[in-house]
């Protein structure tokens, strides 16, 4: 958009001729076309042309646009009987519409505040369209036929209704408008051009001007600077966002040592993961894991620990409650997991042991009393026992990820307390020889429950009893959300059982027996599982004399003895 002319002189005389560049004009390209600003302060606009002559079999439509709005009508041409060409912006891209049916559309978008050359071609009966000279579509068409008398909309249509189907009124500036290198000015240059008769202008203005933009739409002490339809803010260290409206507040260092700052949607909370390690005096075997929590995460870490290549995860996965434990080294290395079957992330109290059987050594997860998931054999917790074993609540470590939120009760490894107090906070110090021993000295919110975890949408009120649970200590732990609200959908109150062989469980015709919150599926002798989904091979191979059958599932190695 310069206005550097081509010249050339005229045989046998000094004078000279210019080839001006768009959208300058005049013997030395010194005019510029004015352009006209539609939809300023949000005000309804357009324009009408009359066509006074027929264009003729080839129709070329170029301009200048400048806009920063994501829709908005353009152009029309229309005659007595319908609108055979329409231009307007779509999601921020010029869309084209040729004869009501075949459509066009820009790659690329003009709506970033710069003027943008817009070129189209209907020639015979194929339609072209360009975008600062390179293409950008092309179809076949039928041929268009615009004649004198037909009317040109620019910017909008008469009629409000109409306009909203093309985005609106079109809000941004139009300059140097041609239909087959005649123009359509708004507003007419000194110098004599050919151009379409005016026949309507409605709240268009002239000039490509802007309002001031900075009426304190920056934040947090940023400063504005105001372009063209619309603004910048500068901010200050520490915040961020379009209008500065984003405090990195954890780049304040708002939070006391030991703990972990955390974004808000409005603000941060200080957040800690619970550390623990044996005294270094422990020494009965520890083969057991008791817990209690509340939460409505479908994903979280509730205890974690690790001594070198040993470790121990409790945590859920899916809404399940999961156990993870590997031992030993090399070739003697022991990696098990068990899984509990019924999701838990309901927001509701729910008790936890896992347990080493002492005759298999097979490792049981009993959730609320009623449900016994087992293991492979193998693995044990005395790793636990070392001193220097980090031992961690709510997390893997004080700075990971997945961090739990909710409540938890007592945990216990071992029958030995995980304390949420350390002995300084005690009126007495605890006498027991075998201790797990508090290590960062994080406050905890107690008691718990699960208004604090804000269960509420909407204004509305929270309701529960903070004590659903006591497991040897009136002491509960809520370690907050990463997020602001944690959901709790479809809460369940008890007062009734739902049929679960209502959803028809079981597979493989198996029957389904509904029970009181669970269900059992009754396999024939060909499936097995807790949907009877495993397909069972019956191999009749003898043991002693025939005193046993084994059953071996088609899927497994192992084997099933009867």
């Amino acid at each position: 958009r310069n206005n550097d002319p081509l010249c050339d002189s005229l045989r046998g005389s000094k004078d000279h001729e210019c080839e001006c560049p768009r959208p300058y004009e005049g013997h030395n390209c010194a005019e510029e076309y004015v352009p006209a600003r539609f939809g300023n302060k949000d005000l309804d606009s357009h324009a009408v042309f009359y066509l006074d002559d027929d264009p003729r079999d080839t129709l070329v439509v170029s301009m200048f646009l400048r806009t920063r709005r994501l829709g908005g009508l353009l152009l029309i041409l229309a005659n007595s009987t319908s609108q055979y060409l329409r231009l307007w912006v779509e999601e921020g891209r010029v869309k084209v519409q040729v004869n009501n049916h075949e459509t066009l559309f820009s790659q690329k978008a003009v709506n970033d505040g710069h003027f943008h050359l817009l070129t189209l071609t209907v020639r015979g009966i194929t339609s072209t369209l360009f975008q600062s000279s390179q293409v950008m579509d092309s179809v076949s068409v039928k041929p268009v036929h615009a004649h004198s008398g037909d009317l040109v909309f620019i910017g909008g249509l008469p009629d409000q209704k109409s306009s909203a189907e093309f985005g609106g009124f079109f809000q941004g500036c139009l300059q140097d408008l041609r239909i087959n290198n005649k123009k359509l000015q708004f507003y007419p240059l000194d110098t004599s051009v050919k151009s379409y008769r005016l026949e309507k202008l409605v709240n268009v203005e002239r000039g490509c001007s802007s309002d001031d933009n900075c009426v304190s739409p920056c934040l947090n002490g940023g400063v504005c600077h105001s372009t063209w339809d619309d603004f910048t803010c500068t901010c200050p260290l520490n915040t961020t966002g379009r209008r500065c409206d984003k405090v990195k507040w954890c780049d304040l260092n708002p939070c006391p040592n030991g703990t972990i700052c955390e974004l808000r949607l409005e603000g941060f909370e200080c957040n800690s993961i619970l550390h623990y390690q044996s005294n270094g005096k422990i020494s009965h075997s520890l083969a057991d894991v008791l817990l209690s929590f509340c939460s409505g995460q479908p994903t979280a870490t509730l205890l974690f620990a690790q001594r070198g290549s040993a470790h121990l995860a409790v945590f859920l996965r899916d809404s399940r409650l999961v156990m993870e434990l590997k031992t030993g080294h090399g070739n003697g290395t022991v990696v098990l997991t068990v899984q509990n079957e019924r999701a838990v992330s309901d927001g509701v109290w729910h008790t936890a042991k896992i347990s080493m059987e002492s005759k298999s050594s097979r490792w049981i997860m009993d959730v609320d009393g009623d449900q016994r998931e087992r293991s492979i054999s193998g693995g044990n917790l005395d790793f636990l026992k070392e001193e220097g074993t980090d031992i961690f609540l709510g997390g893997k470590n004080r700075e990971s990820e997945g961090k739990f939120s909710g409540c938890l009760g007592s945990v216990e490894i071992g029958g030995l307390l995980l304390p949420f107090l350390q002995d300084t906070e005690l009126n007495l110090p605890r006498p027991q020889k075998e201790q797990f021993v508090k290590v960062n000295s994080d406050d905890v919110q107690r008691p718990c429950s699960l208004c604090q975890l804000r269960p509420c949408h909407n204004n509305g009120s929270c309701t529960g009893r903070r004590s659903m649970l006591r497991l040897n200590s009136s002491l509960y732990l809520h370690i907050e959300s990463p997020h602001k609200f944690v959901s709790f959908r479809n809460v369940p109150r008890c007062e009734t059982d739902v049929d679960e062989c209502v959803s028809e469980p079981c597979m493989n015709g198996g029957v389904c027996v509904n029970h009181v919150n669970s269900f059992q599926c009754v396999c024939d002798l060909n499936h097995s599982g807790v949907h009877c989904q495993v397909d069972v091979k019956i191999n009749l191979t003898c043991w002693k004399n025939c005193n046993h059958i084994r059953f071996i599932p088609i899927h497994k190695q192992n084997s099933l003895t009867l």
